[in-house]
């Protein structure tokens, strides 16, 4: 589907979703090729006529370039014909381009410096006028364009839902996490800060997790530009394809980490496609525990207190009923638009401290609040990973798994 036929759909999304008779659309539209029996059905299992509606509106945007004309068809076909009007007249209201700015030169006496800064700001206008003209001309100079950052103007932003796994099931073997409602306090004030809406879940089995990130994923986000998921739990080493590590729920059962991950994806939740979507994973990634190399550093080593280090990690689990793998793996799309941030390189521990919470979150927590108002999240998950390493006997870098488009500022 072209853009100014999304925008449109977009724009009249409101008024479709008061007023779209639902029932007499299905035959048509799988009649047509637009959607699928089980896609259907999974539509008509989302709700309410109005919900039903909107999530018809929002998947139809993927559905290729004859999915307009034929949805418009479609509504006239069945009485609704002021309805493909309505979107007729906003397709048609959009907005001409925005025309080329004056760029001709004046003449300055301007120190070298300041011309160099002054070409580059011009050079930025017109390649990004360029690219909005012309998609799919590359420039090396697009990269000073503004666009090529995340939009993140909502108010709030977007959803944020922090799992806080702390006392586990005496069957698990799993130790009781102290320390992590400090980890979850932090967040919480932090991510509202950055105008978040935060929801904590605490102590949690394996499936209520599984229940409240599906929660969050069918929701909808349209209005929002991002989505946060953090997990603060034990953690282990699972199969993957896309994304490592797992972890647990207070039952002592594993959820892995590429599950979690594609709930969110553009397959399972539309109304985020094309925003970021960032995890944060408080938790072993497995049980071995690095003891570093000598480098010659200028920094104190910090030393915790023997009795009050502990690690996240549970032994390498895999599972042996594999029944449902080739077919879960086989939907899974290619991920973007989505990072996933680890307190701990694969395989290794993750160290918490009793009274003051884990290294990772301390250190995030702290880095946000010194760096986010300037620096870009990559920049700034470098500066954990850099303040991370250099703690403790023990050693522990974070890392992360990047597939965002653009750079994300808070």
């Amino acid at each position: 589907m072209e853009e100014q036929q999304r925008r449109a759909l977009r724009r009249g999304r409101a008024r479709l979703v008061a007023a779209l008779r639902v029932e007499p659309l299905w035959d048509p539209l799988e009649q047509r090729g637009l959607f699928t029996r089980p896609m259907l059905e999974e539509l008509q299992s989302a709700g309410s006529r109005g919900e039903q509606a909107r999530q018809l509106i929002i998947d139809l945007e993927t559905r290729g370039k004859q999915a307009f004309p034929a949805f418009l068809s479609i509504l006239r076909d069945t009485g609704q014909g002021a309805l493909a009007e309505m979107l007729i007249q906003e397709c048609e209201s959009q907005p001409l381009p925005p025309q080329l700015p004056d760029l001709r030169p004046v003449e300055l006496e301007l120190p070298e410096e300041k011309q160099r800064k002054r070409l580059s700001f011009l050079t930025g206008i017109v390649s990004c006028w360029i690219s909005q003209q012309a998609l799919g001309i590359r420039s090396s100079l697009i990269v000073t364009c503004p666009c090529q950052d995340y939009d993140m103007k909502a108010d709030p932003c977007g959803h944020c839902l922090i799992l806080n796994n702390v006392n586990f099931s005496r069957d698990s073997g799993l130790s009781t996490r102290e320390g992590s409602d400090i980890d979850c306090e932090k967040l919480e004030r932090r991510f509202r800060a950055l105008r978040f809406t935060v929801l904590t879940r605490r102590d949690l089995k394996a499936q209520e997790m599984v229940l409240e990130l599906l929660k969050l994923s069918r929701q909808d986000h349209s209005a929002l530009d991002c989505c946060i998921v953090v997990v603060l739990s034990h953690g282990c080493q699972t199969s993957h394809i896309q994304f490592p590590g797992g972890v647990y729920g207070t039952d002592g059962k594993p959820i892995p980490i590429e599950k979690i991950v594609n709930y969110f994806n553009g397959s399972n939740c539309p109304s985020l496609r094309g925003k970021p979507k960032l995890f944060f994973i408080q938790a072993c990634g497995g049980e071995q525990r690095d003891q570093g190399f000598v480098v010659h550093c200028d920094s104190p080593e910090e030393e915790a207190p023997a009795d009050s280090l502990e690690s996240d990690a549970t032994p390498f689990l895999v599972s042996s009923d594999n029944m449902d793998e080739p077919d879960a793996i086989a939907s899974l799309p290619t991920p973007s638009d989505i990072l996933v941030s680890y307190s701990t390189f694969p395989g290794f521990v993750s160290w918490r401290e009793r009274s003051s919470g884990s290294w990772y979150v301390e250190t995030l927590d702290s880095v946000l609040e010194q760096y986010a108002h300037s620096e870009d999240l990559l920049s700034m998950l470098v500066r954990v990973a850099h303040a991370v390493s250099a703690k403790g006997r023990y050693k522990q870098i974070p890392g992360c798994f990047n597939f965002l488009r653009k750079k994300f500022f808070f």
